[in-house]
């Protein structure tokens, strides 16, 4: 009788619903752990894409970002200084000449450009890159010195230059010059230690010297056009009194960034796109000309990106997020299924079930890295599911319940695929959708007696 106690015992902790819960959580949470390594592993080939990726723009050519052409004017102020004789004591003044720069946008800016993108693979990574022919021209017309009211005769118009900053110099293909007035002026790279500023370098002509500046009622006018190879994105920043941009593409997945959009509603077509803009002073928040320096104005830029839109690696770290509660959800199910069907399952049974849910987030990253994402859950799901199915046959000893199994992790797997592609309404969807699982599983578990703990 002292041996039949225990056994007693134990066969009451094996049927025990309690005891059936308590076990279902402590392998929730230690399947967590190789969740947690999946998740780093998915983080570790984003990070290793990444690399590549940054690598092939390297070595191609980087964004393209335009800041110019900008008309540099020296100009010479006096300030005086006091000098005092030691021995004498006489006190004399001094005038100390420093020369100063002013800086003076176009009063029109218009830019054309025309871009052939392509993809450039390195193993099982791509990324975009392209060819583009840019044009700028416009003209120069109000050259005001009124703000700092200094003599028109201390102003260096034979010292004048015109600087043009990009961020790729890199990629240009061309040797790049200005026509200004019907003259050209080779562009060259200035000193290196101020060439780079700010992401930018900065090209700049020999000194010019020509009389029309020195009258406010003639126009300077200017064009140059120059190729370049690139990544990522183009951008241009408004600096003209009236400015007036185009880029042409043959690129289907267009995305326009940055502080201002395109006007033209056609924008779009089935070729690629034909984006137009314009900018007037009063929508942007800085003045035509500076006398402190040439201002940093990336954050007034505007322009298109040319990255691959579809992050799989970024889709493929989203659904591992949901693997906590992909897994608590399928536990949940086989627990009131064996609850109500009084079929024992051993923890063993299980772990096996928790393992092959975690093998579809190494299907998952794996597939997505040869595919599309949408194949490649398509197929880990379907994997994982049938594997699923037909170990709960074994299990359950019923079609009726493998059939259940098979419908609930269909419509878990499909539920969690939508909340993914969702981006503004992804929360609204997915608090739905938990309310609509929490009231089944209620309505369910109200068949289960409780009692028996």
């Amino acid at each position: 009788m002292e041996q039949q106690q225990p056994n007693k015992f134990l066969q009451k902790i094996k049927t025990s619903i309690t005891s059936r819960m308590v076990m279902i959580g402590v392998l929730s949470f230690i399947l967590m752990i190789p969740l947690m390594y999946i998740e780093g592993l998915i983080e570790e080939r984003s990070y290793h894409q990444k690399n590549v990726v940054n690598e092939i723009s390297k070595q191609w050519g980087n964004e393209v970002a335009v800041y110019g052409p900008i008309l540099k004017i020296p100009y010479k102020i006096y300030k005086e200084k006091v000098i005092t004789n030691e021995k004498t004591k006489q006190v004399t003044t001094e005038l100390i000449e420093n020369i100063k720069y002013g800086y003076f946008f176009p009063d029109k800016l218009d830019i054309n450009s025309n871009i052939n993108p392509e993809q450039k693979k390195r193993g099982i990574y791509s990324t975009a890159v392209f060819n583009s022919n840019i044009s700028i021209s416009g003209e120069f017309k109000t050259i005001d010195f009124s703000k700092i009211e200094v003599n028109r005769e201390n102003i260096l118009w034979n010292k004048c230059k015109i600087i043009f900053k990009t961020t790729n110099v890199k990629g240009i293909s061309t040797n790049l010059s200005i026509k200004i007035n019907n003259k050209d002026y080779s562009l060259s790279s200035a000193d290196f230690k101020k060439a780079r500023n700010k992401d930018f370098y900065t090209l700049e002509t020999n000194f010019l010297s020509f009389k029309e500046l020195k009258k406010t009622e003639e126009k300077v006018l200017f064009s140059l056009g120059f190729k370049v190879k690139g990544s990522k994105d183009v951008r241009f920043i408004p600096i003209g009194k009236e400015t007036k941009a185009q880029i042409v593409s043959s690129w289907k997945t267009a995305n326009f960034m940055g502080e201002f959009l395109p006007y033209n509603p056609d924008k779009i077509n089935k070729n690629g796109f034909n984006a137009k803009w314009k900018v007037l002073d009063i929508n942007r928040p800085f003045s035509q000309e500076h006398f402190d320096g040439l201002p940093h104005l990336n954050e007034f830029d505007f322009g298109v990106n040319f990255k691959i839109p579809v992050d799989e690696y970024q889709k493929s770290l989203r659904s591992a997020k949901y693997g906590f509660l992909v897994i608590s959800l399928t536990f949940l199910i086989f627990f009131l299924i064996q609850t109500i069907s009084k079929i024992n399952m051993h923890p063993f049974q299980y772990l096996m079930i928790g393992l092959a849910l975690l093998m579809f987030y190494t299907l998952l990253v794996s597939i997505s890295e040869h595919s599309n994402f949408l194949k490649a859950y398509t197929i880990a799901s379907i994997s994982v599911i049938g594997l699923i199915t037909f170990y709960s046959k074994s299990i359950l000893k019923n079609i009726k319940f493998m059939i259940l199994i098979f419908l609930s992790l269909t419509i878990l797997y499909t539920f969690i695929f939508i909340i993914i592609q969702l981006e503004s309404y992804a929360l609204l969807v997915g608090s739905i959708g938990l309310f609509i699982i929490l009231a089944a599983i209620m309505l369910i578990s109200r068949k289960i007696d409780w009692s028996i703990n």
